[in-house]
């Protein structure tokens, strides 16, 4: 998706994150829904040259709230957790806020060459769509798996080696 790191301020945005109350939102998120979404980014990574990460995250942190918006922190998580640093470029950051009911597609200019921001856009619209409809974990997994297909569909392996560039554990952030 197109790389704009710019946020309009929100005093509305600030305080859904001040008055946000991660029990209340966060319940399907247990250890075993992260274990079987972490196995999902294992099998979406399979086939394929790219690196697949997915990051949760319940709410903006405070003080970057009111100037960041969700666009904007998922691109500064792609450079802090390094997706951007894999050997083709091919690094793709899924990342959910939980408070702002919103998902971001961030692609490295690798895998952006191919897959054009529209259909990034539509496969997040999807996937809010389910969330929306009490289905958060079933639309991360289905996410996962067109997020891997898109891949092998550009950067294909006949035999997949054994390895990792980044780690297929759920990022999750309070």
């Amino acid at each position: 998706m197109a790389e704009n790191n710019t946020s309009n301020p929100s005093f509305a945005r600030w305080w859904r994150q001040v008055l946000f109350v991660p029990l209340l939102h966060s319940k399907w998120l247990t250890e075993e829904a992260k274990a079987r979404l972490t196995e999902k980014v294992t099998q979406a990574e399979r086939g394929h040259r790219g690196e697949v990460f997915l990051i949760v995250e319940n709410h903006l942190p405070i003080q970057d709230a009111y100037h960041v918006g969700c666009r904007a922190r998922a691109i500064d998580l792609f450079s802090e957790y390094r997706v951007w640093d894999t050997e083709e470029n091919t690094g793709v950051l899924i990342y959910v806020n939980v408070c702002e009911h919103q998902l971001e597609i961030v692609a490295d200019r690798g895998i952006s060459a191919h897959v054009s921001p529209t259909v990034w856009r539509a496969m997040c619209d999807k996937a809010v769509s389910g969330i929306a409809n009490q289905k958060t974990e079933e639309s991360l997994a289905e996410l996962l798996d067109e997020v891997g297909q898109v891949m092998r569909q550009y950067y294909h392996l006949e035999h997949d080696p054994a390895g990792n560039e980044l780690s297929d554990t759920v990022v999750f952030l309070k």
